[in-house]
């Protein structure tokens, strides 16, 4: 189980620089906690010295099973890129004694604890469209670990064990998570993990064994199992994460606006009407977006096609002047003239028609 276990979160983590940097989950700082629940391996071990010193145990054997207990984590990380992390964890585990054995005969009684302090390396998941609803992530930690069991013994007739004391020694565990970003607030995840926990070497408890009747009683050391599965909900919070901006709905351009300033015939000066109106395409300029202020000349048939093109361009330069004049900027403005080229009202040659002596200003 800790060969495999540990194979695989590294294999994992060696191969994690191939994923795509887009997809890591965590960037920078963040903390987290969980807490849940535990399951401690039953110790069998001998009691060491194996001498019963004359007492009336009937073995040397010693067996502990374990209930159903608690764990809880605090850490702190890192986010590195490309959906590597590491943090510090500190962490903390206890059980009550089950029914098991003490020489061999039913004994309960006793707490088992164990923290300590772990480095933990993860790799976040990605997982393509599903990414960032769920990320699993997978993980390994080394550390060290301190067993303290207080008040963990039994009796067999008026032989008795008493274990109560601490060993620490270095640590390993497996990580396999799963973390459900919430959206409403960037940086807050609620995570789900299963954790597999071991230590190197077994931890020796020191205690007692003495006989009741005869008061002879020696020191013993037992060996002691700390390997241990934990289910574990928490949450985490990743500092300096912003909501996704949103994209912004494209605007559409506001459609070009066309004001009709006339004129007399054969004149290019402007009337008070033609003013007001040139005044309200002034004052539209203001209150829209506009890149560019097109002033088309224009004339009736009237004359020829040679006077007529001058004539539009007089028309379109007097315009442009007013529109100066009211605040406009020349720079935006664009005058041309286009004669009896382009009528308004269609009318065959020489036809004095007023709608065609015009002056089309086009706000785009």
């Amino acid at each position: 189980m800790k060969r495999t276990l540990l194979a695989s979160a590294a294999f994992a983590i060696a191969t994690a620089t191939g994923g795509d940097a887009s997809a890591q989950a965590v960037q920078g700082l963040y903390v987290g906690a969980g807490a849940g629940i535990t399951w401690l391996s039953q110790t069998n071990a001998s009691v060491f010295p194996p001498d019963s010193a004359n007492l009336s145990t009937p073995s040397d054997h010693f067996q502990r099973k374990w209930e159903v207990g608690f764990a809880g984590v605090l850490s702190v990380g890192y986010g590195l890129g490309f959906g590597l992390r590491g943090e510090l964890e500190g962490f903390y585990r206890t059980s009550e004694a089950a029914s098991g054995l003490a020489f061999n005969r039913g004994a309960t009684s006793g707490t088992a604890n164990t923290y300590g302090l772990m480095a933990n390396i993860l790799y976040d998941i990605p997982l393509g469209g599903l990414a960032p609803a769920v990320i699993p992530y997978i993980g390994a930690g080394l550390g060290y670990a301190w067993t303290d069991w207080s008040d963990v013994g039994g009796r067999a007739g008026t032989a008795g064990i008493d274990l109560d004391g601490s060993d620490g020694t270095w640590a390993f565990q497996g990580i396999l998570g799963l973390a459900v970003p919430i959206a409403s607030v960037p940086g807050l995840a609620v995570t789900a993990e299963y954790r597999y926990f071991g230590t190197f070497d077994n931890p020796e408890i020191s205690g007692r064994v003495s006989d009741a009747a005869t008061g002879a009683g020696r020191g013993v050391n037992v060996p002691v199992a700390t390997s241990s599965h934990s289910a574990l909900l928490g949450v985490r919070y990743n500092y300096g994460r912003s909501a996704a901006p949103v994209a912004a709905a494209a605007v559409a351009p506001a459609p070009a606006r066309t004001f009709l300033v006339f004129f007399d015939w054969n004149r290019a000066d402007l009337t008070a009407r033609a003013r007001q109106i040139i005044g309200e395409a002034a004052q539209a300029r203001s209150r829209q977006q506009v890149t560019r202020i097109e002033v088309n000349g224009h004339t009736d048939t009237s004359g020829s096609a040679r006077y007529n093109q001058g004539l539009s361009e007089r028309r379109a330069a007097a315009v442009a002047a007013e529109l100066v004049r009211l605040g406009v900027p020349r720079g935006e403005i664009v005058t041309r003239g286009f004669g009896q080229s382009q009528l308004l009202v269609a009318t065959p040659d020489n036809v004095r028609e007023p709608q065609n002596r015009r002056v089309e200003i086009v706000l785009r």
